[in-house]
């Protein structure tokens, strides 16, 4: 639907033509407005006096332009950038004009399909969020799919679950998982490193993915295995999406990957490719629980499956600026599994992928 002329408000038309994109004139399914609205006045709560950063791409104008209207019903000003009018893809960086303009920004908004080779670009916008403290919402490979589903969620629920289950596993020393397909792995925790909540209440102290839903720390050691029946992240998830008939089976000791095996050998290669790019990314970086209820099961795509109710981990990047931990990588890959056993210290609070613990 194209925004009538009557719901213009306050960003003019010569200022958007000035800043080369034009998203409140673009097009945009009216299936998507609950899911943008929930973005901009449920996660973000974003104020009519901040000023908002959307950061867009050709192939997710439409879901940015219904984001962009419910800035502008609200009187919010913003400035919109579509990557490929500011730069080739895949991304070698940020280019300079949106780091300048996220540094005028108090709120951030980043929905992007992933290309390949792009993580650096990413870490270097989120450099800018951490160190100004922008309540951010990181959208990479939002859909259609999507929108419908993850983004249309009760945050508030999923945030109360959240919190009840982050204060459990912030006392705890050991975090056990178990499924039928194989997995059955333990995770030493580190007092030292920080749990953090991102049920999709975004605030100042930390950035969010959107949809939210998850719970995750830098572990202190993972040893198991793990049969990734879900999905794998990165641009690995587009090229390869849901596992469930070729799944990937991995080994770890002491906090390092030893084997992956697939009947796909492609997925396994090109697995094994990336969690060997530099001399931590074979290390698990993020031990997570996944905590949208309002998910029905794994679709394929990272953004979403990753808050499924369960457990998945990461390799690579253990976002130590907000976890503590000390190291760092130029990767990060995430994997997801499905239907979970899990025990916090001796207590079981999760059977057969549903909480035991109520929200």
């Amino acid at each position: 639907m194209t925004i009538p002329e009557a719901e213009q408000v306050p960003i003019s038309r010569k200022e958007c033509e000035k800043w080369g994109t034009r998203l409140n004139q673009i097009s945009y399914d009216p299936e998507f407005t609950p899911g943008a609205r929930n973005a901009v006045k449920v996660c973000l709560r974003v104020q009519p006096s901040e000023k908002v950063c959307v950061i867009t791409d050709e192939a997710t104008l439409e879901i940015a332009a219904a984001i962009v209207h419910e800035l502008e019903t609200m009187g919010v000003p913003y400035r919109s950038w579509v990557l490929e009018d500011v730069a080739e893809r895949p991304l070698t960086g940020l280019p300079q004009s949106i780091l300048d303009d996220l540094e005028k920004s108090q709120v951030s908004i980043f929905a992007v399909q992933a290309q390949k080779n792009e993580l650096k670009s990413r870490m270097q916008m989120t450099e800018v969020v951490n160190r100004r403290k922008i309540r951010h919402a990181h959208m990479v490979n939002i859909n259609r799919q999507i929108m419908l589903e993850g983004m249309r969620a009760d945050f508030q629920k999923v945030d109360r679950l959240s919190q009840k289950v982050v204060d459990m596993v912030r006392k705890a020393s050991t975090i056990r998982a178990k499924t039928a397909a194989g997995t059955d792995l333990t995770a030493d925790l580190n007092p030292n490193y920080r749990w953090l909540k991102t049920s999709g209440i975004i605030s100042a102290e930390k950035w969010g993915n959107l949809p939210g839903g998850e719970i995750f720390t830098t572990p202190g050691e993972v040893n198991g295995t793990f049969v990734i029946d879900g999905v794998v992240g990165d641009y690995l998830c587009a090229k390869f999406g849901n596992l469930e008939q070729t799944p990937l089976t991995i080994h770890m000791k002491n906090n390092r990957l030893t084997e992956a095996h697939s009947d796909n050998r492609e997925l396994q290669a090109d697995f094994w490719r990336y969690t060997h790019t530099d001399e931590n990314s074979d290390r698990v970086g993020e031990f997570a629980i996944g905590t949208n209820i309002d998910l029905k099961d794994v679709i394929g795509q990272i953004l979403q499956d990753e808050k499924y109710p369960g457990v998945h981990i990461a390799f690579g990047n253990p976002y130590g600026a907000h976890t503590g931990a000390e190291w760092d990588s130029s990767t990060h890959i995430d994997v997801v599994g499905r239907k979970f056993d899990i025990w916090v210290d001796d207590q079981q609070i999760m059977r057969d992928g549903k909480f035991l613990v109520e929200a």
